[in-house]
């Protein structure tokens, strides 16, 4: 019974890694017609605003994300918090004429306490740094 769940394990767990390495290239692709998309956009008005720069850096950090986790097999949690602040900085510009000031306000707290939690999450890393846990290791 043992070996057959091992076997089961094994085949769930590299089933499960392929589909994810899958559903990343999938992701990979998208965001680059994404990017592509964007790019000829640029090029066809002839003109390149902030909020252009801003999607492109965000175009460059999935990328970065997705790209860290082939070489490392994780993905920092840092990065998605990233994606979340340039993309909230994003709305703010490029729809400051028709927000409120409370809404304004809101969205840049909200943009602080993403900081905020990147600074915590640095500062616990290196104080309280932890060892690489091997996948497959269960404590039982």
């Amino acid at each position: 019974m043992e070996r057959y769940r091992m076997k089961t394990d094994a085949f769930t767990s590299g089933l499960l890694m392929w589909v994810e390495r899958l559903g990343l290239l999938l992701v990979t692709g998208a965001t680059f017609v994404s990017l592509s998309h964007e790019l000829m956009r640029i090029w066809a008005t002839g003109t390149v605003g902030l909020g252009d720069l801003l999607q492109l850096f965000l175009y460059l950090e999935v990328f970065s994300m997705i790209n860290s986790y082939f070489g490392s097999g994780k993905i920092p949690m840092r990065y998605p918090i990233y994606i979340a602040m340039v993309a909230l900085a994003r709305y703010l510009l490029l729809d400051l004429k028709e927000l409120t000031d409370q809404h304004m306000l809101s969205i840049a707290f909200s943009i602080l306490i993403l900081a905020l939690a990147v600074l915590v999450m640095r500062f616990g890393h290196t104080k309280f740094p932890y060892g690489d846990v091997p996948y497959g290791d269960k404590h039982e």
